[in-house]
């Protein structure tokens, strides 16, 4: 018998603005001004990009992070409010300031410089557990920019395992590159992981991502490694699924991955076969493409589901 539950899912993690500039030169110099071709103010962070495109697809999201007592948090709550999520656990902190990401896209890849603000000082005791478990799903993005979080993040995953939730963990990148291994004490508590092939390669300390996979495998149920324009693979024990993705003329990549952990886990929690949860994730991942920024074409209604309907 299924858990009757007031969401969908409880998304844990950090909220800030992104400011994106387009079209600066490759090499810049310093002290030299290098003028941007255009500029772009959205929702950033993994945790509000995915929980706001979750929601969005038609889902009930309570979302759990904080907030500085400044601006750039009102807005980014304006934003988020737009999807229809639950806010009432995001906290503020008085004094201090939300955090902020400057990217500055080139050709292939982009520059990604984050202010962490007080995405760095959220603790376990600043989160509303009872409300957390009132989902179906626990989610947590950034797993190493939630430092004062850290420490208790696998009292959190095993907490909502006890109480019938399933769970996924997206890490993304570690700006120090050091990758420690305490991450690996998280995954008895997680059903699905969600890196890139890089970060899947970082936590498992091997530099063949299907030799990553497979170290992955024996510590997670699920795990889905994120390819960009190659699809995804998903290994599930020693069964192995991979799935393309669709051709489009992306406009921006900013936030695909979150946008693709959005659609595979709308179908995961609804009990879809796991090809069918990736064929899903690589549609919005790529619907996130199309719009600048990780939530825009998110926010057209007309054309996502007009994309996700094609």
């Amino acid at each position: 018998m299924s858990r009757q539950t007031r969401f969908d899912i409880s998304v844990v993690g950090e909220l800030n603005l992104d400011l994106v500039l387009y079209g600066l030169p490759g090499r810049m110099d310093l002290d030299r001004e290098h003028l941007a071709s255009n500029l772009s103010i959205t929702l950033g962070s993994s945790s509000a990009i995915f929980a706001h495109n979750f929601a969005l697809l038609g889902n009930r999201v309570a979302f759990h992070s904080a907030i500085g007592e400044d601006p750039f948090g009102e807005m980014c709550l304006a934003r988020l409010a737009e999807s229809g999520m639950d806010l009432s656990a995001v906290r503020r902190f008085p004094g201090k300031q939300t955090g902020l990401t400057v990217i500055l896209p080139q050709p292939e890849k982009r520059f990604i410089l984050t202010y962490p603000g007080v995405m760095a000082e959220m603790r376990f005791e600043d989160l509303d557990i009872a409300l957390i478990l009132e989902a179906r799903h626990l989610h947590l993005s950034s797993y190493f920019l939630q430092q004062a979080l850290r420490p208790r993040v696998p009292d959190l995953f095993h907490i909502a395992k006890d109480a019938g939730l399933s769970t996924s963990l997206d890490t993304n990148d570690d700006p120090d590159d050091r990758w420690e291994r305490d991450v690996l004490d998280v995954l008895p508590w997680v059903d699905v992981l969600l890196p890139n092939e890089r970060e899947a390669c970082r936590l498992a300390g091997v530099d063949d991502s299907l030799l990553a996979l497979e170290f992955l495998a024996k510590k997670v149920p699920v795990v889905i490694m994120k390819r960009g324009e190659k699809g995804a693979i998903a290994r599930r024990g020693c069964e192995l699924v991979e799935a393309s993705s669709p051709k489009i003329a992306a406009v921006d990549t900013i936030g695909a991955g979150d946008s693709f952990d959005a659609g595979f886990l709308h179908q995961f929690i609804r009990g879809a076969k796991i090809e069918e949860c990736l064929k899903y994730g690589n549609l919005t991942g790529a619907l996130s493409t199309t719009r600048s920024g990780g939530t825009e074409a998110f926010r057209d209604a007309v054309h996502r589901e007009t994309f996700l309907s094609q």
